[in-house]
């Protein structure tokens, strides 16, 4: 009886991956969830796990070959004439989910804590809080520490119930995805385990290089050797160190492109007194990831921003008349942003290289409007995803930015609910700012700016009369979008927004 090994799932969009490295040979023996090789696609490295106890029969993809989603890479044949082991039905992928690794049997066994997985392109995280600490007993899918990338907040949940019997990465390390983070004695009445035994290797303090293992891949040797590079030049962050393309287009790159620290210049004196009353404190990486983003928008996008100003008369009339009805049919809020989406659906098919995006040299349209909504969180800014925005209702946009507005301020956000979002829209006035220029969110190329209501008084007819009005900002990637467009998209919001039957007849 054999076992086929195959291709696991790769990610939204990625259709084929290259063999990097394989792990073990043809007539080794192999456990249930031990990895077998290495994959590589243009995005991540995927580590492909065994899904059965017993030996190695035959490699079908070699290293180096090109396969698809769910394509044979080997197969596995019982050990010793048992009958391979299958991994449970429900074991979730270690390409995707960290499962615990048990490192002992029976009762009291050690249960490793791994880092589960972190998002599509996101390697690594950076140890924020320990819930916990070694010797506590914890239930099983107690919270045992929380993990932040440059994006999301993610829990790690204790994988069974026992006491938690050695922590392995403290709070400011960073982890990469799959790495171990803790170690966990299981049964109810487990004794915290003792630490185990550093390797040899970590003990003398040995390099990456000194410790790898196997070969690097197979594209990055190829890439190093057209680049004149060995492998104790480059810095390898695949399995036991291996060096992956992307470490070798980072280290080919890293002279034409220095890192350049966030503080580029020293800062002024400061004065005895003073300095003994601050508190230096170091970025997250979600607030170094805006820092980032913000200043890469604004040095690669031609940026310039148009303002008008609406009259909020019939949005306020209409949410007021209709709310309670509303409320009582949908269960949700009637609030003012569900009219804001529409009134920008409804511009952005008539000025369709606002929803656009720049590719190189050419113009992607969109056909499709995926709105992000900007909420700012405890920790900074966020953008949750409201897809397909143009083709829900009132109540279904207020349903679901109810729900991203939520899980952000959890941090619990996924990393699909926060991408590919075609516009954004950013409400400054529920802080009070009554005009900014917001800065565009990349790769997109617009950004609607909202601000306070504001009663002012206004010529309406040849009579001044009190109005409660809003100034709209819309920033805009001009590479693309031509004032006339801008001026026109921000109009038609404006006529949306102070008529809304117009929304109604297609107006």
């Amino acid at each position: 009886m054999s076992t086929e090994v195959r291709v696991p799932t790769l990610g939204e969009s990625v259709t084929e991956a290259t063999v990097a490295t394989w792990f073990k040979q043809p007539g080794e023996q192999v456990s249930v969830d031990e990895m077998l090789c290495e994959l590589e696609t243009d995005k991540v490295t995927v580590e492909v796990p065994s899904p059965a106890s017993g030996k190695l029969a035959e490699i079908v993809a070699a290293e180096g070959a090109t396969v698809a989603p769910d394509a044979l890479l080997a197969t596995l044949s019982a050990a010793d004439g048992a009958a391979p082991t299958p991994a449970k039905p429900d074991a979730a992928p270690a390409a995707t989910t960290a499962a615990p690794t048990s490192e002992a049997k029976g009762d009291g066994q050690t249960i490793a804590v791994m880092v589960p997985a972190l998002g599509e392109s996101v390697t690594e995280a950076t140890v924020s809080t320990w819930f916990k600490s070694a010797g506590d007993a914890v239930a099983a899918d107690e919270m045992l520490c929380e993990l932040e990338t440059d994006k999301v907040s993610v829990e790690v949940p204790a994988p069974v119930a026992g006491v938690l019997a050695e922590v392995l990465k403290g709070e400011g390390e960073t982890v990469e995805a799959g790495g171990k983070l803790a170690v966990m004695a299981a049964g109810e009445g487990a004794v915290a385990a003792a630490p185990a035994a550093k390797p040899a290797a970590e003990e003398a303090g040995a390099t990456p290089a000194a410790v790898r293992k196997g070969e690097d891949a197979p594209s990055a040797r190829k890439m190093m050797d057209e680049a004149g590079l060995s492998s104790d030049q480059v810095s390898g962050t695949g399995r036991d160190g291996r060096v992956m393309k992307e470490d070798v287009l980072k280290a080919i790159s890293a002279p034409a492109q220095p890192e350049v620290p966030i503080q580029q210049e020293p800062r002024a004196p400061v004065a005895v007194e003073d300095a003994a009353r601050e508190e230096r404190v170091k970025m997250t990486r979600l607030r170094q990831t805006i820092a980032r983003r913000l200043k890469d928008a604004q040095n690669t996008a031609a940026v310039l921003t148009t303002y008008n100003e609406v009259d909020m008369s019939a949005v306020m009339g209409l949410r007021q008349e209709y709310k309670d009805l509303f409320e009582r049919k949908h269960g949700v809020k009637l609030g003012f942003m569900s009219f804001f989406t529409k009134a920008c659906c409804h511009a952005l098919a008539e000025v369709p290289e606002v929803n656009a995006e720049i590719d190189g040299t050419d113009i992607v349209y969109k056909n499709f409007v995926h709105m992000g909504i900007a909420v700012g969180t405890p920790t900074g800014l966020v953008v949750p995803v409201v897809r397909d925005a143009d083709r829900m209702s009132f109540a279904g946009i207020e349903k679901r930015i109810n729900e991203l507005g939520a899980r952000a301020r959890d941090g619990k956000l996924s990393m699909a609910e926060m991408q590919g979002g075609t516009f954004t829209i950013s409400n400054g006035g529920v802080y009070g700012s009554l005009m900014s220029s917001p800065i565009l969110n990349p790769p997109q190329s617009g950004i609607l700016g909202m601000h306070k209501i504001q009663e002012r008084p206004v010529a309406v007819k040849g009579e001044v009369v009190i109005r409660p009005m809003m100034y709209l900002a819309l920033s805009y990637d001009h590479r693309i979008v031509d004032g006339k467009g801008a001026v026109t998209f921000l109009v038609r919001v404006k006529e949306a927004l102070e008529d809304p039957r117009r929304l109604l007849m297609d107006l």
